[in-house]
C-alpha cells in the first residue's frame, strides 16, 4: 500500500500529509499489485554488519502503477550475477519480530511466471 491523493490519483511516496502536486489533504492507503521493475542495483560484497549473507543486492525497484514511485531494497532469490535492469520483479515480506509490535519489511524476488 501507498499513500494515494484522492483528487489527482498521485501516489505520495514517501508519505506526506499534502500531495505534493494538487495540495489536497485527502490521501489514503491504496492497494498497489506490488509488481515492480529494477531501475538500478548494486552489489554489495562488504561485511557492513553482521547478518546478511554475503553478496547481496541492493536494488531500486519502480512500482507498476507509477513511474515516478521508486523503492531501495533488497532483491532475494536471485544469483546477484542474474539481476538486470529492466527486470520484473515482485514484492515479498519479511517478517521480524519487535518488542514494539511486529515489523514486515518489502523485499523484491524475481517475478517469474507471471
Amino acid at each position: 500500500m501507498f499513500l494515494r491523493c484522492a483528487e489527482c490519483g498521485t501516489y505520495v511516496h514517501p508519505p506526506q500529509p499534502i500531495c505534493p502536486v494538487d495540495h489536497s489533504k485527502d490521501l489514503a492507503p491504496a492497494v498497489v499489485s506490488g509488481r515492480a521493475t529494477v531501475t538500478s542495483f548494486t552489489v554489495n560484497h562488504q561485511p557492513w554488519m553482521p547478518g546478511p549473507e554475503l553478496p547481496y543486492v541492493i536494488g531500486l525497484v519502480t512500482i507498476e502503477e507509477a513511474e515516478y514511485v521508486r523503492l531501495t531494497t533488497n532483491l532475494i532469490n536471485c544469483a546477484p550475477d542474474e539481476v538486470r535492469i529492466g527486470m520484473p520483479v515482485r514484492v515479498v515480506f519479511e517478517h521480524h519480530e519487535d518488542v514494539n509490535g511486529d515489523v514486515w519489511l518489502p523485499l523484491f524476488e524475481p517475478a517469474t511466471g507471471e
